[in-house]
């Protein structure tokens, strides 16, 4: 057989220049104007990666549009209170997510999102996701969906919200347009939270079964992030980049532990997989600053059933393939491509995202991780009252604490603030007279116990603070429901959704019930 050197392809100057404007457009920053305009035309990640021939088929994102051009719808909000939903979209084209409308919409009560839409145009939205091989924790075995305001950031400037993750929460699309199946080549980026994560199964983004089981090796090909080390693993205590590929979560090209990936905790993590036949890359790097550092470029694991790969084209956000979702994470924005995208064009992707000035939201009146407190609560008939712990039994309640209290009673509404025993990026609260028993809820109810080493029992006591809903001090979510929250009534103390089947869900003044002043320790 003889061998014939194939011709040299013949270079189309306007094409390269139009490629390499786009890409430096993006190192040139761009940030938003007063309307609300992302960056200039043609420097988002999604005409920057058209430009370098591997186009967007998914591009999902609460915060921002992900071209210039893209002045449509980006999430779905529901409200508790009546069940309404409403669409949030960009302030313009190319512009960030409009959050002034989804807190007007949920102003007094509590949202979730519902849909997180795709703005390939290929209607590749994310809802949520249907039970599989594991069943969730929601109605009819789906997985739940995310409290809206529970991940607020500013982006250039601009108040917007990502996708807050906990445990048992999903989003999924098993019928696809334009997604890689088999071994076709793909990319997907995802920047996330990277305070923000656990051990669970399984915190993904990217291509999954489409049957929502797991269907074997190399049938998934998805980002991962968080500190598992069940399946694989990099340098020190994690958290890793690494790929989910079905039955096993690779950091390199063996499956267990490769020591080029090392453990990242950037605040905002750009985290980046790409594959194609016999080739994959885990790539990632600070979305704040800097560039990407490749920790893997090279041929399929060194395990049976990833050369080739079989990968099936549904998308998974939160969850692993089988629908496992026992993961954290908080997601920002992300997208997956139509070919193997190059370093140079992924480079120029990551110079945006830096560019556009993702900064972390304070929330004002919040408690402190280490400080002592009192909860107070807000409703007018009990403006004195402080969530404390019952004397004669271990349940919770709201009662008057005062300067002429006794040393006990203002000891049982004391706390000490302690980093959630169930999810780091949230809160638990120690009893301060019961040194080792916290706050939790059990049947809804909340009570002070010892907590044992089980997840369920952690997640139980920890909750995670965000904005009130009356505009006075604080709310607590409930780290394992996202749509309940600390709650007062009838003088005993509960988490709560608001128009619930419980009495204690009643929507009767559940605002005010729901938020609490925290206030300088009784002891």
């Amino acid at each position: 057989m003889s061998v014939t050197s194939a011709p040299l392809a013949r270079v189309r100057p306007l094409l390269v220049l139009a490629a390499v404007l786009a890409m430096a457009t993006a190192l040139l920053g761009g940030r938003a104007s007063a309307g609300g305009s992302a960056a200039a035309a043609g420097s988002l990640p999604c005409d920057l990666y058209a430009a370098g021939g591997t186009p967007c088929v998914a591009a999902h994102s609460t915060t921002r549009a992900l071209y210039s051009a893209y002045n449509g719808r980006l999430y779905q909000v529901k409200r508790a209170s009546d069940g309404s939903t409403r669409d949030i979209g960009a302030l313009g084209a190319g512009g960030y997510a409009d959050a002034a409308a989804q807190d007007s919409f949920c102003a007094g009560t509590s949202c979730l999102i519902t849909v997180i839409y795709d703005q390939s145009g290929r209607g590749n939205h994310l809802t949520q996701a249907p039970p599989g091989g594991f069943s969730g924790p929601a109605a009819g075995g789906y997985d739940n969906l995310a409290e809206a305001s529970a991940a607020p950031v500013t982006v250039g400037g601009h108040k917007a919200y990502g996708v807050f993750i906990a445990p048992g929460t999903g989003y999924r699309n098993n019928h696809t347009s334009g997604i890689a199946t088999g071994d076709q080549p793909e990319g997907m980026y995802a920047l996330l939270d990277g305070t923000h994560y656990n051990g669970g199964c399984c915190f993904d983004y990217g291509n999954a079964e489409t049957n929502s089981r797991d269907n074997g090796n190399g049938t998934m090909e998805a980002v991962y992030f968080g500190n598992i080390k069940v399946w694989g693993y990099g340098t020190g205590n994690g958290p890793w980049v690494m790929a989910d590929l079905e039955n096993g979560l690779f950091s390199g090209v063996n499956p267990g532990y490769n020591a080029n990936d090392p453990s990242v905790g950037h605040r905002f993590l750009t985290a980046v997989v790409k594959g194609g036949p016999n080739h994959w890359a885990i790539r990632a790097g600070n979305g704040q600053s800097g560039g990407l550092s490749t920790y893997y470029d090279g041929p399929r694991p060194n395990a049976p059933g990833y050369n080739p790969m079989k990968k099936e084209g549904a998308i998974i956000l939160g969850i692993g393939g089988d629908n496992s979702n026992g993961s954290a994470g908080t997601f920002y924005e992300g997208v997956m491509t139509s070919g193997y995208p190059t370093a140079a064009t992924e480079n120029a992707v990551q110079a945006n995202i830096t560019a556009a000035g993702y900064a972390p939201s304070t929330l004002a009146g919040g408690p402190t991780v280490g400080s002592r407190i009192s909860l107070r609560a807000t409703t007018p008939c009990c403006g004195n009252d402080y969530l404390r712990h019952n004397s004669a039994d271990s349940n919770a309640v709201i009662a008057a604490v005062s300067s002429s209290s006794s040393s006990t009673d203002k000891a049982a509404a004391t706390w000490i603030v302690r980093p959630g025993l169930g999810d780091a990026s949230c809160v638990s609260f120690e009893s301060a007279d019961k040194p080792g028993q916290y706050l939790r809820h059990y049947d809804f109810r909340l009570r002070v116990e010892s907590i044992d080493s089980s997840a369920l029992s952690r997640l139980d006591a920890t909750f995670c603070p965000q904005a009130s809903h009356n505009g006075q001090g604080v709310s607590l979510r409930s780290a394992n429901y996202p749509a309940d929250f600390v709650r007062h009534y009838s003088y005993g103390a509960y988490i709560a959704s608001q128009g619930g089947s419980h009495d204690w869900d009643n929507a009767t003044a559940w605002a005010d019930d729901t938020s609490w002043i925290v206030a300088s320790p009784w002891a």
